[in-house]
């Protein structure tokens, strides 16, 4: 009779055993690598009007002086914070993700890490090894499902993450530790209504699980016990949240292979889902130079996910929330523009009847793929009026490990992402903020680098 391993044991051992000391350099590089890269989309999520209406109702829930905002500095609550900043990071779907997991791994997890060190003076060392044993757990948990997205696994294995890393900076461990992930787990929220809605509380759904693992966190200090089964558990995570789960991934790579190494970039400011057909265009009109007014029809042939995610159709009054999850207004942007960016999900270009009627030209098909969650392969094919086709096919979309972007490209979307800011960064603060997260590991208080995310205007 086979043994089956209890997955929430492997992860509190691996949680407890870790240490900074014992993390490899290219981990450590790694860690910094995706903190540098969601500081910058969390600024510049600052830009988007909803966060007003959030720190409205987020003034409703009490003041503090523990955490301050990305990008306009306000110092609130831990908990307060952590939800604007975590849906700071989301908001323009511009962050990194692991594509084995379907799991955007640091929204929440940076978000609530980086006020709960804020609110308890934690150095850049506990940061990034918080960030490390956060991102296995989220992923790990995330890898193992087998049964396509029902609920928002990004804001659920976030969650669960992000308890497991904070624990991991404090050294939280035996009792306490297994409270506050049962706490946390109590508590996870995240639907996909709001992503076939394109509602903007799908970001948000970061933000409120930022804020529960911090609570979750201070109840288990206060003593506060909670269920301890919360994986495989008759009503544990693999259970009610998912439908069916293969253990194998989280055996096999816990403690071995540290997943935020496995990260992919985003180097776009849409769905993950939606960047292989951002690549594939991208190639093939600089292979044969075609432009917009060119094209007959685009045909993107991806998995089952991809479909699901991205396969929405063009459609009048878009908002920008809808847009990004949109394969046809997403291909239209990169077809006029050369690229995408944020300016492309202003009103003005969610109206523009030449983006609606060349997004409309835009179908999405499934092909052979029988993985639910996979995000690859993807094949674009390009009809031109003039009856030439063109097709080109892709097994790893730029931004993935297999397809980093270089360390230039990297800086590069850094900059952009800050200097789009709702709030000015000048080159000067951008610059000082890469030094700084560069030097992450000798910061001897975390306080000293949220001051640079600190707009100077």
């Amino acid at each position: 009779m086979s043994h089956t391993p209890d997955a929430i044991k492997l992860l509190v051992k691996h949680i407890e055993n870790s240490t900074y000391q014992n993390l490899p350099v290219s981990t450590v590089a790694a860690s910094k690598t995706f903190i540098l890269d969601s500081i910058g989309v969390g600024i510049s999520g600052s830009r988007v009007p909803n966060v007003a209406k959030i720190k409205q109702a987020v003034s409703q829930w009490g003041s503090g002086h523990q955490a301050q905002v990305w990008g306009t500095g306000e110092w609130l609550p831990a908990v307060s914070a952590a939800a604007i900043n975590g849906y700071q990071i989301h908001n323009q779907e511009w962050d990194c993700v692991h594509e084995p997991a379907v799991v955007h791994p640091m929204a929440v997890i940076l978000s609530a890490l980086m006020a709960y060190a804020q609110q308890h003076n934690l150095s850049g060392q506990q940061l990034i090894l918080g960030v490390v044993i956060a991102v296995d757990v989220a992923t790990l948990i995330g890898e193992s499902v087998t049964s396509s997205l029902k609920f928002f696994r990004p804001s659920l294995c976030g969650c669960l993450g992000a308890t497991a890393g904070m624990c991991a900076m404090q050294g939280i461990k035996g009792e306490t530790l297994q409270n506050a992930l049962g706490i946390a787990y109590s508590q996870l929220s995240g639907t996909m209504q709001s992503h076939v809605e394109g509602s903007p509380m799908l970001a948000m759904q970061i933000g409120i699980n930022a804020a529960a693992a911090i609570r979750a966190v201070d109840m288990a200090q206060a003593g506060f016990a909670g269920p301890k089964d919360i994986l495989q558990g008759p009503y544990g995570y693999f259970t009610l949240f998912e439908e069916s789960f293969d253990l194998s991934p989280l055996v096999q790579k816990v403690g071995r292979e540290y997943q935020i190494e496995r990260v992919s970039h985003k180097p776009f400011p849409t769905g993950r889902a939606g960047h292989g057909t951002i690549d594939g265009l991208q190639q093939l009109q600089k292979q044969h130079a075609f432009t917009a007014q060119d094209i007959a029809r685009v045909d993107v042939y991806g998995t089952p996910l991809i479909n699901k995610l991205v396969g929405r159709p063009v459609k009048q009054d878009m908002d920008a929330n809808y847009a990004k999850l949109c394969n046809g207004y997403i291909a239209a942007s990169v077809l006029l523009t050369g690229s995408v960016s944020v300016a492309d999900f202003e009103s003005d270009c969610l109206k523009d009847p030449r983006r609606l009627a060349l997004g409309a030209k835009v179908h999405t098909h499934l092909n052979d793929t029988q993985d639910p969650n996979a995000l690859a392969p993807v094949s674009v094919a390009v009809t031109l009026i003039s009856g030439a086709k063109y097709k080109v096919a892709l097994q790893h979309v730029l931004g993935s490990p297999q397809n980093p972007l270089d360390e230039d490209a990297q800086l590069a979307k850094f900059s952009a992402a800050c200097a789009s800011a709702g709030s000015y960064f000048d080159q000067h603060n951008i610059g000082f903020l890469i030094k700084r997260i560069d030097q992450l590991d000798q910061i001897p208080n975390i306080n000293s680098l949220v001051e640079a995310l600190v707009s100077n205007r």
